[in-house]
């Protein structure tokens, strides 16, 4: 890093612009520039952040730190550089469909086609192929790495290659997985904390009686007077119904189903599974299995929803609903706001290498051949399908983290007292909330601004019309009229790419690197009938050794930070200039730190702490 001091004789009057150009060396020597500090003859200083590549014999026009709505320009120089700068970047960040029916994202093959800007600093360390593969050697498994079609001997084979770290909820998990208790828990505070609703009414394609759970029920109630007060919830994988499985491994028949689970909250107030349906369709060879079957029987029916969770959680938890959304709202960001724009400054932190991480995945991971098809079931075009059925449920107030755990009916701390992924995004959500709305408060002084900033009206149109791709019954705003609706906006935004993304991220290692508690695959059918299933079957179904080690690389990959992560609230970049938004930003970390203080109090002693949602473990955006 090196700073450049330039003195100037003559007096330039009020300087509106700054016009930087780097002449071509005779190799590449790309400059990225931070910022431009101007010392003015009366001793003021003003700031110009620039935190972008010059590349070639390229120029970069900069204007000074302060933040300006379009309104706040006067002067024709000023207008035509927002106009030329949203042209430029325009041809540059263009929408492509990637699937039928997925969100937009950005127009290119690789990660060298993209702008240098959003490109990652260092590819190597983005390559999937090169880290899974890195991750396997470090966990001492590529000796298993190419057995496909080899199966373990027993649960305790699996060992051979589990990394036991002591203490850990990896190896909590490895101890506890058959019990009912660690099943039901998973649902609330495991890596896909999202499906779990309160059950009002038992569907009609789930027959189950009271005969069948009665032993289950503590209350001395029916189940009707069970599901009256509230203490039965469900789970229902209907979305993996009809999906493909694998067929890309001629040797290996890959299986799928989409179960039915019912849960109950006991008088300990733990959730637990009391009536398991293999398949949507109720009939003789789909049976209800419960508790009270054979042994293995009722283990395998638990294998199946983990293994169908782990799907869901795959491919629209975590693909879908933070990597796919979170692009389209970087790529909207990058087309409708000037880097002057408060908005830009504002979000530009959190949307840091999406752009890029997810561009790499369709290079080498979700696309045709790619790693995912290797230990996955959904694999060879299922998980492309699942998106697609998935649109309909990526609702607007979906995103809406109170209002999403409100609607599931999981929002009384008193009912459901140990769901810890809802205090804690609560609380997340609050803390961004609330430094949106004091950005808000000094750049729009009323509902009126806010209507009137064409930037941010094209900006929300972008992400209606191309990330939503139109849909009305997505919810998604098409304009933005107050000051409050932009506050929540600008929170869905941020939450998404920081806090959401990390919530269902960085617990993978913990919760699916035990594999027979998250199958990424299954080689036997569903069981039709009670009464038939040995142990050696439910080894039989659970992934190869090669699959096996395939996704211990994978979780353990996704679940690191990168080396120079940046958390949440940490704006290194100083894209903002005024006194304001420095103390907002304050604010914001001391309201942060409040709930790291608070979630670290809570995990004391516990066999099972929940941190994915401590504000010091959630990075600023998607970039893994």
């Amino acid at each position: 890093v090196d700073s450049y001091d330039v003195t100037v004789e003559e007096d330039l009057g009020e300087i509106q612009l700054i016009k930087i150009e780097k002449r071509k060396y005779w190799y590449q020597d790309d400059w990225y520039l931070k910022y431009v500090t101007v010392k003015t003859p009366m001793g003021d200083y003003l700031e110009f952040p620039c935190y972008r590549w010059i590349t070639d014999e390229k120029e970069i026009v900069l204007r000074d730190g302060r933040a300006k709505l379009p309104r706040d320009d006067k002067t024709q120089i000023l207008k035509q550089h927002r106009r030329k700068e949203l042209e430029t970047r325009q041809k540059m960040y263009r929408w492509k469909e990637w699937h039928p029916g997925f969100p937009l994202s950005i127009d290119a093959h690789s990660h060298s086609d993209l702008p240098r800007d959003i490109q990652f600093d260092n590819e190597k360390g983005i390559d999937f192929i090169l880290n899974y593969s890195k991750a396997m050697e470090n966990l001492y498994i590529n000796r298993f790495m190419h057995m496909f079609q080899s199966s373990w001997s027993d649960f305790a084979d699996f060992e051979r290659i589990f990394v036991r770290i002591s203490n850990t909820i990896s190896e909590y998990v490895m101890q506890h997985w058959k019990e009912d208790f660690m099943f039901g828990y998973q649902f609330l505070n495991g890596c896909n904390p999202v499906l779990i609703r309160r059950c009002t009414e038992i569907p009609k394609k789930l027959p189950v009686t009271m005969d069948m759970v009665e032993c289950s029920l503590e209350r001395n109630l029916t189940l009707e007077q069970e599901v009256k007060q509230g203490n039965i919830f469900i789970v229902d994988y209907e979305l993996l119904d009809g999906v493909d499985a694998n067929r890309t491994d001629p040797c290996t028949i890959q299986y799928l189903a989409a179960p039915i689970c019912l849960l109950y909250k006991n008088l300990e107030n733990k959730i637990v599974p009391i009536a398991i349906q293999l398949g949507q369709k109720p009939g003789p060879d789909n049976p209800i299995f419960l508790p009270s079957d054979a042994e293995y029987d009722w283990l395998l029916a638990k294998i199946w929803v983990r293994s169908s969770d782990f799907h869901i959680h795959q491919t629209v938890t975590h693909l879908l609903r933070t990597h796919l959304v979170s692009e389209v709202f970087s790529i909207a960001m990058f087309r409708q706001l000037p880097a002057v724009h408060p908005l830009f400054k504002l979000l530009v932190p959190h949307m840091r290498f999406t752009i890029a991480i997810n561009t790499k995945a369709r290079e080498q991971l979700i696309c045709e051949c790619g790693l995912f098809d290797k230990a996955n079931a959904t694999g060879g075009g299922g998980h492309v399908q699942m998106v697609q059925k998935a649109m309909k449920d990526l609702t607007y107030g979906s995103l809406c983290f109170p209002e999403e755990i409100k609607a599931k009916g999981m929002d009384s701390k008193e009912d459901i007292p140990y769901y810890y992924y809802r205090d804690d995004g609560i609380k997340v959500w609050e803390a961004i909330k609330s430094f949106a709305e004091d950005v808000i408060h000094i750049y729009y002084e009323s509902d009126e601004v806010v209507c009137e900033d064409v930037e941010l009206q094209a900006f929300v149109k972008d992400i209606y019309v191309y990330g939503m791709r139109g849909v009305k019954a997505s919810g998604f705003p098409k304009t933005i009229r107050t000051r409050e609706k932009l506050a929540e906006y600008l929170t869905v935004i941020i939450f998404t790419t920081s806090a959401q993304h990390a919530a269902v991220n960085f617990g993978q290692y913990d919760w699916c690197s035990w594999i027979p508690n998250a199958p990424p695959t299954m080689r036997c059918p569903p069981p039709t009938e009670k009464g038939t299933v040995t142990i050696e079957q439910i080894v039989e179904s659970l992934p190869d050794r090669g699959r096996s080690c395939w996704h211990l690389g994978a979780v353990w990959a996704l679940s690191q930070f990168q080396d120079s992560e940046l958390f949440l609230g940490m704006y290194p970049d100083e894209h903002f200039v005024e006194k304001p938004v420095k103390e907002a930003m304050e604010k914001f970390r001391k309201n942060l730190d409040e709930i790291v203080n608070s979630i670290t109090e809570r995990n004391k002693n516990k066999k099972l702490p929940y941190y994915y949602l401590s504000p010091d473990r959630i990075p600023n955006s998607v970039a893994v």
